[in-house]
């Protein structure tokens, strides 16, 4: 079973993608800080990481870069979804090393298919 984690502090956006990838045979773990985030991608080591970046205490862009320096973790792919969407932003996510980029609003739809792409390549 593919596992992914959902990082997010906005409970409606957690429930809504949490229900989505339950119903493609995800096994879906939720997290709603990048340190909850951290923790949980030691101990489960998903396939693949949704991330937002403006969150409480850890943003992101430090989650990206924790998941991305630790050896046993750097293979995963990790996919931005959120509300900054200017270029430099983005433009930011990708020099961290993020496999994917998607803004607020967005269409679970097409998350999903881009998800499922990216872990059909790995």
């Amino acid at each position: 079973m593919k596992k992914i984690l959902i990082v997010d502090d906005e409970p409606t956006i957690l429930m809504a993608l949490e229900y989505a990838f339950k119903k493609q045979n995800y096994e879906v773990f939720i997290a709603r800080d990048g340190s909850e985030a951290i923790e949980i991608v030691k101990n489960k080591i998903p396939d693949i990481v949704l991330l937002d970046i403006m969150m409480p205490k850890v943003d992101g862009y430090q989650t990206l870069k924790d998941i991305k320096e630790n050896e046993n973790l750097k293979n995963i792919k990790v996919v931005f979804l959120t509300a900054k969407s200017k270029k430099a932003d983005i433009e930011k996510g990708f020099s961290l090393g993020v496999d994917n980029y998607f803004t607020k609003p967005f269409s679970i739809k097409k998350i999903i298919s881009e998800i499922n792409i990216l872990i059909n390549e790995s």
